[in-house]
């Protein structure tokens, strides 16, 4: 952005304040600007074809249902078109670039990650600042730091990502899995960690999986058998765990379960106890809930035993202590408690509760021979410390209001760590004597943003039918609370995912250029526990977009902002947020920006491991009164003719195999269609990017100063 320092701040007009610095608009007059760049916009011509389907007697139109195929070609061009204008109009907005160097500005500083012992070395990540991936380094002793892994080496424009390193218990091998383009498809590579080099070919066509060692001998890992047709949107649900033998072929790993037509399941995982011991393995087949079996790896026989039959409840291992387990669990406690259990008869009867539950929801971790059970209060982090008798220690004093890490390390060590952040803190890493609680900084955030010129507070507001609903407002110190302050609603809502307070390099730039970031802790996340997750889910879907609508009304009738000066965003099930509420409500915002969207609720369980999220959402297949509410709130269903939308930017990547690109697709291809008005309605398609874990930094700095040029721009600055 171009800062005049010359100008004082109270002689220009608002519309030329581009939020709290100024910025000359360099190419034309703003308002001649946005008149040309509307009147010059030309929608692709997107075909419509005669498609329908037919759900309990009702035939529902499907023009666009060739965009499904993303093999073709004829999608391809659908893509290379539709970004020619998108960006053909973002670059033509004049403080673009200044934007995208504000956030690189911020961007550039060194970050790094707690440290893990593991053999002999000590292992950190660190990023200088720009670079597209974290390096992993590693030191051992008194000796000089040197690289062990660098990421950035994978692939020449920083696409391909590590996505989980694991090393065999002795620390003298290691397996890593590395995502390619953004996708949830992996490939493992397994290395000798004194020389580095690669001991055997990839094992390839990994997806949904960890890595756990079993001493040197292998690991187990998880897969999908190789999907026909399409990788990127072809369905996958028979989920089976593997064990890769060190050096064998992959052809010839054992299946250890899901092969058997009683053990199909959607989602498999298996983990190794840190002794060695036991393999535990959870079975799922959605997002919520979940069977558990133990496998005793020092016996002859290798039987699966059952710990828990039926999936009513979210439950997994802590840790053991010989044979007695140490489970998480919200069965009969929706809010998670702890349980132990003798593991040569570890079913549920004999479950003896160690931590029980209490009004706020746990996240337990282990370290040091201890619990360390965290719980959210009000979506914020109070930690305590309990032995492995469930006695409390003592209560771990935080840094302040805010998230903490899961303290967690493994048996024998005798430091672990932590990291504290909320929005307007960047996250610093802290050590901490398991033994007597004292507690030090051990990496103080370089971050150039400055907390003491912003505020963060929580406040609470009433939804449709009343229930309090959190929201955390954060801005500049001394802003007016006039209505004119830019703003983004920040949302998600769903699948017992809880919104913590996080430190933001892009948001902390929106408040830098003088923004309002509020996000709302709305029902279907789980920052209340099982019953806010279930009150968002399914037929009670309704009430996330209530909560979100009211949020917003909050903020507009407490003067942070009005509808002219108001963007709503969410991601992947905030996507299906945005596109609800904006096609429910579409005054509610100038801007809309959804995000990798769940946007066609009829077929979203036709696609890769889409069916696992029914527990959320229902599906249309289901029942005819499932179906008709899905059909009352889809978003490529509820596009009217002849309505003003917000301005509205889809985002997208054409490698995302999880919420498949065929989503944004449609809903663009609809919206464009139908809307009427001045406002753009436009979808920018990112080329080799999944659904975003891993996505390069360069990518993510052009991704939000576009995604932040388009909201100002089309709020009038």
């Amino acid at each position: 952005m171009l800062i005049s320092k010359s100008i004082p701040i109270q002689k220009l007009k608002r519309k030329w304040l581009l939020i709290s610095f100024l910025i000359f608009l360099s190419a034309c007059n703003q308002d001649e600007q946005q008149i040309n760049m509307k009147k010059d916009l030309d929608y692709p011509n997107t075909k419509k074809i005669e498609f329908s389907d037919t759900y309990f007697d009702k035939e529902i139109k499907d023009p666009y249902r060739w965009l499904e195929d993303d093999l073709s070609a004829e999608t391809e061009s659908w893509v290379i078109e539709q970004n020619k204008i998108t960006f053909g109009y973002l670059d033509r907005i004049s403080f673009k670039r200044k934007i995208e160097r504000k956030i690189e500005d911020l961007w550039d500083y060194e970050k790094y990650s707690s440290p893990f012992k593991e053999g002999d070395y000590i292992y950190f990540y660190k990023n200088d600042g720009l670079q597209n991936q974290s390096v992993l380094y590693r030191r051992k002793a008194d000796e000089e730091t040197e690289v062990f892994l660098d990421p950035n080496k994978f692939s020449k424009d920083g696409s391909d990502s590590l996505s989980g390193i694991s090393f065999s218990t002795d620390g003298s091998l290691a397996a890593y899995s590395v995502s390619e383009d953004g996708s949830d498809w992996r490939k493992i590579y397994v290395i000798d960690t004194k020389t580095k080099e690669q001991i055997e070919k990839p094992i390839l066509d990994v997806k949904f999986s960890g890595i756990s060692w079993k001493g040197n001998e292998g690991f187990f890992y998880s897969s999908y058998p190789k999907p026909k047709g399409s990788e990127l949107s072809a369905k996958t649900d028979s989920h089976r765990l593997y064990f890769h033998k060190t050096k064998s072929n992959q052809k010839d790993d054992q299946v250890f379960f899901g092969e058997k037509i009683q053990e199909k399941r959607r989602y498999v995982g298996g983990y190794v106890t840190e002794d060695d011991r036991y393999l535990i393995i959870q079975g799922a087949n959605s997002t919520s809930g979940n069977d558990l079996y133990l496998i005793d790896l020092n016996s002859q026989e290798k039987e699966l035993v059952q710990i828990l039959s039926d999936m009513n409840s979210d439950t997994y291992l802590l840790n053991n202590n010989e044979t007695t387990l140490y489970l998480s669990t919200n069965r009969d406690a929706p809010n998670q408690k702890i349980v132990k259990v003798d593991a040569n008869n570890p079913t549920v009867g004999n479950w003896i509760d160690l931590i029980p539950e209490t009004e706020n929801v746990l996240s337990p971790s282990t370290g040091s021979n201890y619990i360390f059970a965290e719980y959210m209060v009000d979506a914020n982090s109070k930690i305590y410390q309990y032995d492995l008798e469930g006695r409390l220690i003592r209560e771990i004093k935080l840094p302040g209001i805010g998230s903490a890490g899961a303290i967690s390390g493994k048996k024998e060590d005798k430091e672990l760590y932590y990291t504290f952040t909320n929005y307007i803190t960047p996250p610093s890493i802290y050590k901490i004597n398991p033994e007597n609680g004292e507690t030090e900084i051990y990496k103080l955030s370089q971050s150039k943003f400055n907390p003491k010129k912003y505020v963060s507070n929580q406040y609470f507001f009433k939804s449709k039918d009343g229930t309090e609903i959190p929201i955390t407002i954060t801005h500049k110190k001394g802003i007016k609370l006039d209505g004119n302050n830019p703003t983004i609603l920040y949302g998600y809502g769903g699948f017992n995912i809880s919104l913590t307070p996080q430190y933001s390099i892009t948001s902390s730039a929106w408040l830098e250029m003088g923004g309002v970031y509020a996000v709302a802790n709305l029902r279907g996340g789980g920052e209340y526990g099982k019953e806010w997750h279930l009150a968002g889910t399914k037929q009670n879907k309704q009430n996330v977009f209530d909560d979100f609508i009211y949020a917003a009304e909050y903020l507009k009738n407490n003067g942070y902002t009005s509808k002219e000066k108001l963007a709503i965003m969410g991601r992947s099930n905030g996507g299906l947020l945005v596109g609800a509420v904006m096609t429910q409500k579409p005054d509610i915002a100038q801007v809309a920006l959804p995000g990798v969207g769940v946007l066609d609720m009829l077929r979203y369980h036709k696609f890769t491991a889409g069916a696992g999220w029914a527990y959320d959402y229902g599906t249309s297949d289901e029942s005819k009164e499932m179906f008709e509410y899905l059909l009352g709130y889809s978003p490529l269903h509820n596009i009217n003719e002849g309505v003003n939308y917000p301005a509205t930017l889809v985002t997208t990547g054409d490698h995302d195999d999880r919420v498949v690109p065929a989503h944004s697709f449609k809903f663009a291809a609809e919206l464009q269609s139908k809307h009427r008005g001045s406002n753009p309605v436009l979808i920018r398609i990112e080329v080799d990017a999944g659904h975003g874990a891993g996505t390069p930094t360069s990518k993510l700095i052009e991704q939000f100063a576009d995604i932040y040029a388009f909201t100002l721009f089309n709020m009038g600055y």
